[in-house]
């Protein structure tokens, strides 16, 4: 199990960047086994890792637990995620010394982009200036938490 404390921002995407098939990328699939106000119960695969990820608290920091799981074990509980799904593909981007995590969204949610950026600690979050092809911070907005939009609608 790994237990870490995650410092993250989260942006809309105004427009994708340039040259984005030079990126390395992971194909994933996430589901949620129970969403409460302040934490999540999450089953993720991303490529050939297959995860349970207890995630808790709201806003920039948050508290992660991270199991990994045999295939099997994830097949089995996939099934009670339905209707609380959401499939994506994340670019990894490299920004001056962060890295970026870009998030293209497919089936119900196709179309809709979002980055995300990962901190070692508040100052440097504090510090960050986000590219030009940034939009919006919507890192206190729960509404576009994968947990609330897991059902195929971003609320407006």
């Amino acid at each position: 199990m790994v237990h870490t404390q995650e410092i993250e921002r989260q942006f809309l995407v105004k427009k994708l960047p340039d040259n984005l098939s030079q990126y390395p990328y992971t194909d994933i699939k996430q589901g949620y086994l129970s969403i409460e106000d302040d934490r999540e119960v999450r089953l993720r695969q991303a490529g050939t890792v297959f995860t349970l990820t207890v995630k808790q608290g709201q806003g920039e920091v948050r508290e992660e637990e991270e199991i990994l799981l045999k295939e099997k074990d994830f097949t089995l509980l996939w099934r009670l995620t339905e209707g609380r799904r959401v499939v994506k593909r994340r670019y990894h981007l490299p920004y001056t010394h962060l890295q970026l995590e870009l998030d293209i969204y497919y089936e119900e949610l196709n179309g809709f982009y979002s980055v995300e950026v990962e901190f070692e600690n508040r100052a440097s979050s504090a510090a960050f200036v986000p590219p030009a092809w940034f939009g919006r911070e919507v890192t206190h907005d729960e509404r576009y938490k994968n947990k609330h939009i897991c059902n195929g609608r971003i609320r407006q």
